[in-house]
């Protein structure tokens, strides 16, 4: 629901997301490598869920910003009035 007080500008930060995961997703290959080298399966499991964590945020990203930018209701566009609440 528009309450009015939304920017008209506003718009979701996708491209540093984007970046931000390629960023985990880098650092959570490197975990899991270098713990399953050295030999220590827990760390390798952990870093390899959050691998898998961070692989499905990035697609969902990607998703996203394929879908290109939605339809938003400029200014002369009134905001929504809110629901009336009767009490009874």
């Amino acid at each position: 629901m528009r309450t009015g007080s939304e920017p008209t500008t506003a718009r979701s930060a996708l491209r540093a997301r984007f970046w931000l995961s390629v960023w985990g997703l880098v650092w959570a290959t490197f975990g899991t490598v270098v713990f399953a080298l050295v030999g220590q399966p827990g760390w390798a499991a952990a870093c390899g869920v959050l691998w898998l964590v961070v692989s499905v945020d990035l697609a969902v990203i990607l998703h996203h910003i394929h879908q290109g930018p939605h339809w938003q209701p400029g200014r002369q566009i009134p905001p929504y009035t809110p629901p009336e609440h009767h009490d009874r």
